[in-house]
């Protein structure tokens, strides 16, 4: 077996709404061969992967994938469910699959899987490859050690338990989050304007200065001592002598911990000995240079989370502990507690291992015990001095007991410190009575506080202290900006920039990406074709953007999915016959469920074409709680007058006019003479074009006036729009430059160009290499029915042979003519435009099409005739 080609689908995609992994794969000598008529192979794969007899069947029953097994079904299949199997029994779990054949390539497989972590799926695909192949073929596989890799992938890039819980909290508030990486545990949580970051508990407007101070101890208690905040006596010293001195000088039992240290390392309480002193010493040098000896003050240990000036949650912390049943030995007993599902390394888990090392010794040894005492019946030992849940701590829910002065105080020490989100550490008896009623005091102020002990304590009330945070950060904003989404065969990038140039002189700083690059506020900040998801991602991680207007084309939404789980509005302009043949496209139909994404993607609207059966069938796939708002060219559509009929929206052209309506009111928006794009009305594609972009104006909100207002200030030419009915004077032949390259667009752009004048028509036309010869030969037909004159040239030929592809279009232009006289086959580009325009006398109409930019033709016509050339190039 051989894996062909991977990518992966980050966002809403045609298989799934979630991330997948899409692989073509090769069954070679193994296709054909069912699970059941294998010898052996389902025995051993179940040896090897007993999990897969609770998987689900593909019907949804229970019963288990070892079922399906047994009644035989094909290896791209087994691969695809072993692959989830593989994430699950990583620490990352997934559930979705899909298999299906790929036409016209006997034997090949495209299996889609879902996934949590893209550095996890990949490695797990290929072991899955790996792990069917040699069982297939009766070979012994070592399982163990590739599944531990990828338990130490799934680890190694695992969301911390903090993190999770804040991203819960947005999801649940439908706040889009995005990881900026697979290797950092940073989030952007929001679009555009109203985008935020997220590191741990750590926030964007988190202050730099205020988490330097929470990381000086020493400055942190001065800050609060000016604030009168209770915190204990001490000193910062580097040397043990300067310790013994500081803690005689303290008269009382003391704590030493590293200056700058944090999740409990290096602490030691309750020194009362110059012995004492000098093993807390040793163990602070371990994790800094500077030294904190300071009162010990008695009591229990208390956290209390602040989030945005308020006190979110509170927990008593209990250090590391385990409880004697009077046969166990300490080790015996903390092997069992750290066999707890809840406990695991660090923080991936609720809650840590305990660590049986040096320091815990010390603390046993002050209470009696050691590692292999048998602790009585009910009585505890602590193996950590501090109570942190990273040594090993547990936590119990103390919110409703706070007083409202250790409220204040709680608030009052954050804002001290200049932290958005804290964790205040409280040492004091009862954290129920003031803390001046029984000398406590807080001993730290905490930046990033872990929130998985609020999130989840061993007893006491889960308190949602991610929700907090997301609040504290968020407000009442969902973090999303409004975002319109267009695709469709043919006018995407006219109608995108139609409806960003309104929203623009709406007053909104725009985003738009377009087949022309990516524009923020009216300036170019990449070039080139930008209609997939890196350029969306651009569009909506810019933090100045206020609305996005996202072209979105086929290619990007097969190759990556959607950047956005979701848009506002969602429009389809039409489906027609391009592309046809690749990445598993193969009809009309298959295109028109790629273009549906959009469509199933919009939450406020989707504008469909209803003079499309394609984009009309998609109307039944868009939420139910989404508007359907249709365009049409015909006033007298059936399905337009039902949608109507029914209460619905739409926008239609009537007598020269662009009309709004619903069920009870039509009001004229304005004329198509007033529409530059409209070009006199001659430009019918453009008339349906600014039908589709008033529509999903009128969905975004936009009134009446202010759509209007942009369609008929709106100007289509090789500065604003290149490519696009691009209209130039050669010497009194008008010549259309346009990147019409399919029959549909063909089609289009010869009737537009037939009314123009009363002279002959001439086309330079082409169409991409990697198209199908039927497609190709349709192209041929379409322009070969239309032009007086037909040059023909060389594009991309993508495979082909060069001048493969022109020859199919010139034998389909022949057919339909039925003459070969008015058909030429000029390969070169810049031959074919100066050819072209030698056919042409003043009065004519020219038009290019396909071409890859205007200084194509710019440098074709300055070959012969400079003067021209250098008119033309003033005008992009």
């Amino acid at each position: 077996m051989q894996i062909l080609e991977q990518r992966f689908l980050r966002g809403p995609n045609v298989h799934a709404d979630s991330p997948c992994l899409l692989s073509v794969v090769d069954l070679q000598d193994l296709y054909g061969r069912s699970s059941k008529d294998i010898p052996g192979f389902n025995d051993a794969l179940l040896q090897a992967l007993p999990s897969l007899h609770g998987q689900l069947l593909p019907s949804g029953q229970r019963g288990g994938f070892a079922q399906r097994l047994r009644e035989g079904t094909y290896l791209g299949r087994v691969i695809e469910q072993v692959t989830l199997d593989l994430q699950t029994q990583a620490g990352a779990p997934a559930s979705y699959g899909r298999t299906r054949p790929v036409l016209g390539h006997t034997g090949q497989f495209r299996i889609v899987v879902a996934y949590q972590s893209e550095k996890l799926v990949q490695p797990a695909f290929e072991l899955a490859v790996d792990l069917v192949g040699a069982l297939a073929r009766g070979e012994a596989f070592e399982l163990a050690p590739r599944l531990d890799e990828l338990r130490a992938i799934a680890a190694r890039y695992a969301i911390g338990t903090s993190t999770a819980s804040v991203l819960a909290a947005a999801h649940e508030r439908g706040i889009p989050t995005q990881r900026i990486t697979e290797d950092a545990n940073l989030f952007l949580l929001g679009w555009g304007a109203r985008q935020k970051r997220l590191q741990a508990t750590t926030t964007g407007d988190t202050s730099f200065i205020a988490v330097k101070i929470a990381s000086d101890k020493q400055l942190t208690k001065a800050l609060l001592k000016e604030a009168g905040v209770p915190v204990p006596e001490g000193a910062v010293v580097t040397k043990l002598e300067d310790a013994q001195r500081a803690a005689a000088r303290l008269k009382a039992p003391c704590t030493i911990k590293p200056l700058d240290g944090n999740q409990g390392k290096g602490v030691t309480v309750d020194c009362r000995t110059p012995d004492d002193i000098a093993r807390g010493f040793a163990f602070a040098r371990e994790y800094g240079r500077k030294i904190i000896v300071e009162r010990f003050v008695e009591g229990r240990d208390y956290r209390v989370l602040v989030a945005n000036g308020d006190v979110a949650a509170a927990s008593c912390r209990r250090p590391a502990h385990v409880v004697g049943d009077g046969v166990s030995t300490v080790r015996e007993l903390v092997g069992r507690e750290n066999q707890n599902p809840a406990r695991g390394a660090g923080h991936t888990n609720i809650l840590t291992k305990i660590a049986l090392d040096e320091h815990a010794a010390d603390v046993l040894a002050k209470q009696g015990f050691d590692f292999d005492s048998v602790l009585p019946v009910g009585v505890a030992a602590e193996l950590r001095g501090n109570a942190n849940l990273s040594t090993g701590g547990t936590a119990e829910d103390v919110t409703d007991l706070l007083p409202e002065s250790t409220r204040q105080l709680c608030v009052r020490a954050a804002a001290k410190i200049g932290l958005d989100v804290a964790g205040i550490d409280i040492v004091c008896r009862d954290i129920a009575l003031p803390l001046d009623a029984q000398r406590g005091a807080v001993i730290e102020v905490n930046a990033a506080p872990g929130i998985r002990m609020h999130q989840y304590p061993s007893a006491g009330e889960a308190r949602d202290a991610g929700a907090a945070i997301v609040q504290g950060l968020m407000g009442d904003s969902d973090g999303r900006i409004p975002t319109i989404a267009v695709t469709g065969t043919n006018g995407k990038t006219t109608t995108t920039l139609l409806i960003a140039h309104t929203v623009r002189m709406a007053g909104k700083l725009t985003g738009v990406t377009t087949t022309e690059g990516v524009f923020i506020d009216g300036k170019q900040i990449a070039k080139g074709d930008c209609t997939g998801y890196w350029s969306a991602r651009t569009v909506l991680g810019s933090p100045d953007v206020e609305f996005a207007v996202l072209e979105t084309a086929r290619g990007g939404i097969l190759k990556r999915g959607l950047a956005f789980d979701r848009c506002d509005v969602g429009v389809v302009l039409n489906i027609a016959a391009d592309h046809l043949g690749l990445d598993g496209v193969d009809t009309v139909e298959d295109l028109a469920q790629v273009k549906a994404v959009i469509a199933q993607s919009a939450s406020k609207a989707a504008v469909l074409n209803a003079e499309d059966p394609l984009c009309v069938a998609m109307a039944r796939r868009v939420k139910p709680e989404t508007e359907v708002v249709y365009f049409s060219m015909d006033a007298e559509n059936p399905v337009f007058l039902q949608h109507l009929e029914d209460g619905g929206r739409g926008v239609y052209l009537q007598d020269n006019a662009i009309v709004v309506a619903d069920e009870n009111l039509h009001q004229e928006l304005l004329r198509v003479e007033s529409m530059p794009v409209a070009f006199g009305g001659r430009a019918r594609f453009n008339i349906a074009n600014s039908l589709a972009a008033a529509a999903a104006l009128m969905a975004s909100g936009f009134s009446n006036l202010q759509i209007a207002t942009g369609l008929s200030t709106f100007v289509s030419n090789g500065k604003t729009n290149p490519l696009r009915t691009n209209m130039f004077d050669i010497r009194g032949v008008t010549v259309i430059v346009d990147y019409a390259h399919n029959p549909a667009a063909y089609r289009a752009m010869a009737e537009m160009a037939r009314a123009l004048l009363p002279g002959q028509l001439v086309g330079i036309v082409t169409a991409p290499g990697d198209r199908r010869d039927e497609d190709l030969l349709e192209v041929g037909r379409v322009c070969g029915e239309r032009f007086d004159e037909l040059v023909v040239y060389e594009s991309q030929s993508r495979g082909r042979e060069i001048g493969e592809a022109v020859d199919l279009i010139l034998e389909g232009a022949e057919a339909a003519a039925g003459i070969s006289d008015t058909l030429h086959r000029v390969i070169e580009v810049g031959d074919a435009i100066r050819h072209g325009l030698s056919l042409c006398r003043p009065g004519d109409v020219l038009v290019f099409a396909c071409g890859s930019s205007l200084q194509v033709f710019v440098d074709a016509l300055r070959v012969n005739d400079p003067e021209s050339a250098d008119l033309v190039a003033a005008q992009v």
